[in-house]
Order: C-alpha cells, then structure tokens, then sequence
C-alpha cells in the first residue's frame, strides 16, 4: 500500500506542476485580453452615404493599414460622419514594384470596403519605384525623371480604368511647389505642365470620365530662385501661362488655417484659409473661371506646444467655420476635405493633433462635432 502524503509534502511535490498551469492559465488569460480584432474584414450588405453637407470631404490614409478590419472601421465611421467623398493616397511605388508587374491588393481592399459602404475616393498619385529612376543613384521616392513620365501615365491610366466606378478623381502629383516632393529638385511649372500634358490623354483613353485634377499646390510664400519652394500664386500662374489648363478637369488645392480663423481676410503675403480664393482669381484671370477646384488638404492643429496650432475648441469653431464659408461664399469649390481622419500609429509629434481618431481608434471630439454638422443635427 502506498503511504499517504502529508498535505504539506504533497504541496511541495505538486508545486512546480501548479506554477506551470498557474503560469500557463494566467498567459492564457492575457492573450485573451489584448489579442487584437481578426484581420479579416467580411463585407456587409451594400450601405449609401446620406449627404447632407455636400462639401464635407476627409483625408485619408489607408494605404498603409496593415488590418484590413481597420479599413472597414475607417469606411462605416466616415458613412456616420454624412462624409461621401475621402482622398486616398495611391502610390505607384507600392503598385508596380517591376516593370509590368502590378499589385493592386492594398488599393483593392480600400476601394473594396469604401464602395460597400457608398464612399467615393479621389485618388493621389505619387512615389516612383525604384526601376523608373534607376539613372539617378541619389534620387528619392518623390523623384519622376522626364524618362519615367510615359510610365507614370501608363499607371495612372490602368488605375483609372481598373477603379473607374468608384472615382471621383485622379490628383496628378503632389504639392509640385515643394522642393521636397519634387524629389529636391529645384520646383519646374514647366515641367510640371508636360507632365499633366502627358498623363491626361492616357487617363482619358483609358477611362474617359475620370477626372484629371492638376496640383496639388501647397501654400507657401518662397520667391522665384528659392531653393525650397515657389509661392504657390507664382506657381499657378506658370502653370496657366504655359498651357496647363487644357489638361486639368479640376485645380487641387491645400489651403491650411494655421492660427486665423476660417473668415479672416486673403493676401498674396499671407497664408490662411481663404487663399484659396486669391488661387481661383489666377485661374479667373487665365480664362478658367468655371474650372472646379478641391480642397484637397485643408484644417487646423490643436498640438499643445506648436507655434502654428489653435487650442481644440477652436480648431473645432474654425473647421465647422470653415466648411460654412465654402458653403455660402465658394460656388467654385466642389469639396473641402480635411487633413485627416487617422493615422496607422503615432508620429508622436505635431502631425498627430490634424487626426480625428487616434490611432487606436478613439473618436475626438472634433470628430463628434463634424459628425453632428455631417448628418445635418447642427447647423
């Protein structure tokens, strides 16, 4: 017969069993509490945008979401919000990595969720892939030789015919004014005009009522032989002058509040919101008065400590502000869209206070408030 265990001997041979059950139940139990939502993202039944604010338009940044549920989060939050257009950030980089091979899955799973959820999407095109600037050993994902223009159509021009149905617009380029997204190169209107010359007819062979969208122009007030920048008045004017507008269905505009309300006053020496107007002047002045213009970036920052922000109840007055003064005072201004609804993670900087959502997903009260207006609940 086997003799009994003494409770506390029988303890002190169970235990290393215990501690690994014990640990191994707590583990458990933790997994549970932090596993993220599954990746996978089934679409519903086909949802529409009731549109009550036909202006009210929201940046996105899809591209680079890893969850696609996140995607499908973004989609039915932007539906709520009465929000019936996003700008989306389509980057020929991330699509055609060698020459003739395309991934469209990242681009397919956002235009996926955005059209079951009754979402339009102007498309930015933009970053060049490595192959196409091959001759340059020290250029940049913003650098587009002469060399790559032809296939730089040729994508935009299977993107428009692949996305047709669901697009509102393709915005050539990104901000040609800025040294930086020249690819520091000095800033070219000329050059830039061929470039719309070149990319329009292919996007119109391909998908004939696409819109083509020239700019989009950052506001900026460097002088002609800056090495950073040209005023973006100056650069329009170039632009319009050098032909450029009988390759533009539309102008893409950023035009940022920074620290004045949406109603102060425009000048050539001053940036603010209602710049956009000394902008649609040129294009008055140039014979295109009729020629729609996006807002493509637009809004305001509430960092705590950045020279250039406002507190949060006022970038609140001024955003609802600002989208009721292009309602009544811009019959030339199609959308109004803001920079932005949210980003992937953190940059931990001033860029996270233009969000609407946190990167986790929590909804700002800047959020609720353009919801509110969105859905017509406020004025």
């Amino acid at each position: 017969m086997r003799p009994r265990l003494h409770p506390r001997q029988w303890f002190a041979a169970a235990r290393p069993a215990l501690g690994w059950f014990f640990r191994a139940g707590l583990a458990l139990w933790l997994i549970g509490q932090v596993a993220p939502a599954p990746m996978r993202a089934p679409l519903g039944d086909p949802q529409t945008v009731e549109v009550v604010r036909p202006h009210l338009c929201i940046h996105t940044r899809l591209i680079d979401e890893v969850p696609e549920y996140r995607m499908q989060q973004t989609f039915i939050a932007l539906r709520e919000m009465g929000v019936g257009t996003v700008v989306e950030f389509f980057p020929w980089a991330y699509v055609e990595r060698s020459p003739g091979a395309d991934d469209w899955s990242q681009a397919d799973k956002i235009f996926a969720h955005a059209g079951n959820q009754g979402v339009r999407v102007i498309a930015r095109m933009g970053l060049v892939p490595g192959w196409a600037r091959q001759d340059d050993p020290d250029s940049t994902l913003n650098t587009l030789p002469d060399s790559a223009f032809d296939d730089f159509a040729a994508y935009s021009a299977r993107f428009a015919a692949r996305y047709a149905d669901h697009l509102d617009g393709i915005i050539v380029w990104n901000e040609p004014n800025l040294s930086f997204e020249w690819g520091f190169r000095p800033v070219d209107p000329l050059v830039y005009a061929r470039l719309l010359e070149t990319v329009s007819p292919a996007v119109k062979a391909a998908a004939p009522d696409v819109p083509v969208f020239g700019g989009a122009l950052a506001p900026t007030l460097e002088p002609l032989g800056s090495p950073h920048a040209l005023d973006d008045l100056l650069y329009l004017t170039a632009l319009m002058e050098a032909g450029a507008g009988a390759h533009m269905d539309a102008l893409s505009v950023h035009t940022y509040g920074f620290t004045q309300p949406p109603e102060a006053d425009p000048a050539p020496d001053v940036l603010n919101f209602r710049r956009a107007e000394l902008i649609q002047q040129v294009l008055a002045d140039h014979g295109y008065a009729d020629m729609p213009v996006y807002i493509t970036e637009t809004g305001w920052n509430d960092h705590p400590r950045w020279a250039q922000a406002v507190t949060p109840a006022q970038r609140i007055d001024y955003t609802l502000g600002a989208y009721r003064w292009a309602a009544q005072a811009w019959p030339w201004a199609r959308e109004v869209c803001l920079w932005m609804f949210r980003t992937p993670r953190p940059t931990y900087s001033y860029p996270d206070y233009y969000t609407l959502v946190t990167p986790d997903f929590d909804l700002k009260p800047i959020y609720h408030a353009l919801k509110a207006y969105g859905t017509g609940e406020t004025e």
